[in-house]
């Protein structure tokens, strides 16, 4: 099975009123096309970092009441989490697809991580241009790269709950987004300009 790309239909899963309606949906349109974008990111990490990339998807377990916003896949050098690792994401909001090396809240050693990217502040701006940062995950917004700031960085080094993730947005609409070859190849060099970033976050720790 080939990944075909995203379509409205996956977008407007995040439209559907109430938690059980909602994650149906997405586990019926959304999580069998992240099984697939995963298990090939996840393999040519692997084949990049010479060590073995394990693929999680999201399963919003903790939900009770309210149904999820977005849903992401992640990949992390950890078999059986994420959350306090840094780790790679593919994932949807509504009105855009996200691509990230994320560094969020639960990280572990992440005081040490984010002193390295103070440090690396220079490094980050270097980054292309159409990347942005975002600073909570739970949130649609984002930080054009030309916008960041070292007092944003800071930020993460000072604030428990701060973020640091970095990557590309690419609107519902975007070719890249609708051909499933495009959006595998862009997906796969944006983590490929991010692996020199990964590999700080490991080291720092």
């Amino acid at each position: 099975m080939e990944f075909q790309g995203f379509r409205k239909k996956d977008f407007d899963t995040f439209h559907i009123d109430g938690l059980e309606a909602r994650m149906e949906a997405i586990q019926t349109r959304i999580q069998p096309k992240f099984q697939i974008i995963g298990s090939y990111l996840a393999d040519d990490l692997s084949a990049q970092l010479g060590n073995e990339m394990f693929l999680h998807i999201a399963k919003h377990a903790r939900r009770t009441v309210n149904p999820p916003k977005d849903t992401w896949l992640a990949i992390a050098d950890n078999k059986r989490g994420y959350k306090k690792h840094p780790h790679f994401q593919v994932g949807l909001f509504d009105d855009h697809v996200f691509i990230w090396l994320a560094l969020i809240y639960e990280l572990d050693y992440k005081k040490e991580i984010a002193a390295s990217f103070v440090k690396s502040f220079d490094e980050i701006k270097q980054l292309p241009e159409q990347y942005v940062i975002s600073l909570d995950h739970m949130k649609k917004d984002s930080i054009p790269l030309r916008e960041l700031s070292l007092k944003d960085v800071q930020r993460f080094h000072d604030v428990k709950k701060a973020e640091f993730l970095i990557g590309q947005h690419l609107p519902v609409n975007d070719e890249r987004v609708l051909d499933g070859d495009k959006f595998l190849e862009t997906a796969k060099n944006t983590f490929h300009t991010l692996i020199p970033f990964y590999q700080k976050a490991l080291n720092a720790k």
